[in-house]
């Protein structure tokens, strides 16, 4: 059976050493005891039909090892970037952060020299969790795309193995939704679906055509992220990388194979899902027989489709406390202008 060789696989693009002076300020802002941290987004990348990312919020992931210890030395440094949840001490905040949602902490709309940030906290176990079996699929969809790093990570400490798991999970996950054959932007197009794919806000306050915004300006970046899995894919899936055509087995031997190396949380779901009718079969069972099925795409779609939806929802509703009812209103009504933008450029073009 095929491998992927995790060692060789690129997870960034750039390094920390060449970061900009507006983001060695923004990381100055707060404690220096990160795991790792990255920013995403349109205000790390620049996305199609925008032109530059000088006016987008700074979106930032921060990775630390204790919550409590990290909110506690933030509590100290930037007071005013918490709602009035801060009141309530490090140990509150840290406790909401690690036990409800996706397990992440939002301040959102922070102003800040350059302009506004909005900037999550997580803890290395969590996002471990969520990288290496989509616990959430939250953290894990948002490091399915190119990301500009900040903090890396130490070479042994385990989020670095969990990075890769987290591409491979992606590259199996996009094969099983894909036809035999493919160009090489609608993998990434599929790629970068994932984690929006049951999100109730694709529908009410995002951008109706962000991911191919994300897409077309990045297709390089996405390239250079998944490329070296390919090797590892040879027995069931070839990239020619001079035309950008894909061709796959889509035979009931790859399947299986893909779906024994999806992670976790979406293997439970398709299993619990096959087995509603009340007839019980177990992993092995399901997925020989998943593979066999006309409808294993639509199964695996499904599974991510409800990972997403639920995360999604108690992420949400976690963000009210978080960010403030009066941030919370901005933020949402930023989102709706947004969309609305990207269905009036749409109709425009019909």
């Amino acid at each position: 059976m095929a491998t992927f060789r995790l060692s060789s696989a690129r997870l960034f693009c750039g390094t920390p050493s060449a970061l900009t002076d507006k983001f060695q300020y923004i990381l100055s802002l707060f404690p220096q005891d990160l795991v790792f941290a990255f920013s995403y987004g349109s205000g790390a990348f620049q996305q199609h039909g925008q032109k530059s990312t000088e006016e987008n919020v700074v979106d930032l992931i921060l990775v630390v090892e204790d919550a409590e210890a990290f909110h506690r030395l933030n509590l100290e440094r930037n007071w005013k970037h918490y709602s009035s949840i801060k009141y309530l001490g490090p140990h509150t905040l840290a406790s909401f952060q690690e036990k409800w949602g996706a397990r992440v902490y939002f301040n959102t709309l922070v102003p800040y020299k350059y302009g506004l940030l909005k900037y999550g906290v997580v803890s290395s176990s969590a996002i471990i969790a969520d990288l290496l079996d989509w616990e959430w699929m939250y953290i894990s969809g948002r490091l399915h795309k190119p990301v500009m790093p900040l903090v890396l990570p130490d070479a042994n400490h385990p989020i670095r193995t969990a990075l890769k798991h987290n591409l491979q999970n992606a590259m199996h996950t996009a094969l099983l939704l894909l036809p035999g054959t493919f160009q090489e932007e609608n993998l990434y197009q599929t790629l970068a679906g994932l984690s929006y794919s049951g999100d109730f806000r694709m529908s009410f306050g995002e951008d109706r055509n962000k991911v191919k915004n994300i897409v077309r300006p990045q297709i390089e970046r996405f390239r250079n992220l998944y490329a070296s899995f390919w090797p590892g894919l040879a027995a069931f899936a070839e990239f020619n990388s001079t035309t950008g055509r894909c061709e796959q087995d889509t035979s009931p031997a790859a399947r299986i194979f893909h779906l024994n190396l999806l992670p976790k949380k979406i293997q439970q779901t398709i299993v619990h899902e096959w087995n509603r009718n009340g007839r019980w079969q177990d992993v092995e069972d399901v997925f020989r027989a998943a593979a066999h099925d006309t409808e294993c795409p639509e199964l695996v779609k499904e599974a991510v489709q409800k990972t997403v939806k639920a995360s999604s929802w108690t992420q949400s509703l976690k963000g009210i406390p978080t960010a403030g009812f009066i941030k919370s209103i901005r933020y949402g009504f930023a989102k709706i202008n947004k969309m609305w933008k990207s269905l009036q450029k749409t109709n425009g073009k019909s």
